[in-house]
């Protein structure tokens, strides 16, 4: 689907910036308009960096689907999913895995379900990640993945913009649903607490704005948050050693004057 089919979804409005369409554009994508560019340059403007987190982001959720496809799971559950477009998890794995993506926002499904068309294996629907165990018992959810509950499960830059109590719940609650010997990809972020800047500020203005949490917590914290899930072979790493990656790949520069340091794990309940 090209842009132009895009603009034609009902619910969309070229003029105006949208979340996910923003979060395409930062990856390199072509499913946006100008509003949303114009809304992504402006967070470049105050954190230069945040182009390069979020596609090493994306590139860790690829390389977890990918190696926990390697390990059997033929079953994905994602969460706060976004645009699937083709770099998204169901374009990187076999096609005999399933893939279930979700979202909160009504517009974001409509473009996402266009997207897809009638990709048999890919099925997208409506999750509010604060009642997550509620979404993964509903019938339709169960029937798609055919009642299996040892799968891997997706939730990549999503802790940040839960409180800590709703983030004790999501994984928590998927942690009961799901099977001994699940799998689940997950991501973090931080920055050191004594620091700020006013471009920080401003940032993080623009979620609250919007009416969005956003909190950083420190690393023991999410681990903490986490439990009872446990770091499965090779722990909680940084999002560059997680992909290979030189150890100056990150400057200084990058950690824009707060320290900033992402964190990608997969987390396994045994």
């Amino acid at each position: 689907m090209d842009v132009n089919e895009l603009a034609r979804v009902p619910g969309v409005n070229p003029q105006v910036p949208d979340a996910a369409r923003i979060y395409d554009y930062t990856l390199g994508g072509s499913h946006n308009f100008d509003a949303d560019r114009q809304a992504a340059e402006y967070m470049f403007s105050l954190l230069p960096a945040t182009r390069k987190w979020v596609r090493m982001l994306r590139a860790c959720l690829q390389g977890a689907a990918k190696r926990l496809s390697a390990e059997g799971f033929t079953h994905w559950v994602d969460f706060a999913s976004g645009l699937p477009t083709n770099d998204h998890v169901h374009g990187v794995l076999p096609p005999d895995v399933k893939v279930l993506y979700s979202d909160i926002n009504p517009l974001t499904m409509a473009q996402a379900r266009v997207l897809l068309g009638n990709e048999p294996r890919v099925r997208y629907l409506e999750c509010d990640i604060r009642q997550a165990k509620s979404f993964l018992e509903r019938p339709d959810v169960r029937d798609f993945l055919g009642g299996e509950r040892k799968v891997a499960l997706g939730a990549n830059g999503i802790t940040v913009f839960l409180k800590a109590e709703e983030n004790q719940k999501f994984f928590r609650d998927l942690y009961d649903w799901a099977a001994p010997g699940s799998r689940l990809f997950t991501t973090f972020e931080t920055k050191d607490p004594a620091k700020t800047t006013p471009q920080w500020e401003q940032f993080v203005g623009m979620f609250q704005k919007m009416g969005e949490s956003f909190e950083l917590f420190s690393l023991p914290e999410y681990l903490e948050l986490c439990k009872p899930w446990t770091p499965g072979p090779g722990g909680v790493q940084t999002v560059s050693r997680f992909l290979g990656l030189p150890d100056d790949y990150i400057t200084e520069e990058d950690r824009q004057g707060v320290g900033i340091e992402f964190y990608a794990v997969i987390l396994e309940k045994k």
